[in-house]
């Protein structure tokens, strides 16, 4: 399970999810944020704090210790997927975008094992005479995934391996 892209895969993980923890620690600790909250940064992004006891997006709210349970064992099973995938990978974006997918997933599991939920805190927002439009609350992880999907699709979508229209002799 150790490919030659391995390494760089899971050094992208441990930083990742390392920089998630240590800004939820600030923003919980030091900063104390739910004191706070809202914090306005920018007319249109916030730091708010709010506890995510479902999966993405808010979905599947797990109140007990079952359903969080649960939801932790899915991440590692995906996770163990991913890390099979990184042992394959052909390409260094293909082993940085996973990297940063199993890292953001470790960074938002260690929040369910030591709080019962995820801390997200980060709202982006347009407020205007008439619209009101809030994006979801997230975090760094959940930025580190979305930014690893980004890379896979990039490289199954123009990457060099990507599937190409076959040109006609001319």
């Amino acid at each position: 399970m150790w490919g030659p892209l391995t390494r760089l895969g899971l050094v992208v993980a441990v930083l990742s999810a390392a920089v998630d923890q240590a800004s939820k620690l600030w923003l919980l600790y030091v900063f104390e944020l739910p004191a706070r909250a809202p914090v306005r940064l920018a007319p249109f992004l916030d730091l708010v704090m709010t506890w995510n006891k479902g999966i993405s997006y808010g979905l599947f709210q797990q109140e007990g210790p079952l359903g969080q349970w649960v939801l932790l064992a899915i991440k590692v099973a995906a996770v163990a997927l991913l890390m099979v995938w990184l042992a394959r990978a052909g390409s260094w974006l293909t082993a940085i975008s996973l990297g940063l997918i199993i890292g953001g997933a470790a960074g938002n599991a260690i929040d369910r094992l030591v709080h019962d939920g995820v801390a997200d805190f980060i709202l982006f927002h347009i407020t205007t005479a008439t619209i009101h439009f809030n994006w979801y609350v997230f975090n760094l992880a959940d930025a580190a995934i979305v930014a690893g999907v980004a890379g896979l699709l990039y490289e199954s979508a123009l990457g060099d391996r990507a599937a190409k229209v076959p040109r006609s002799p001319t």
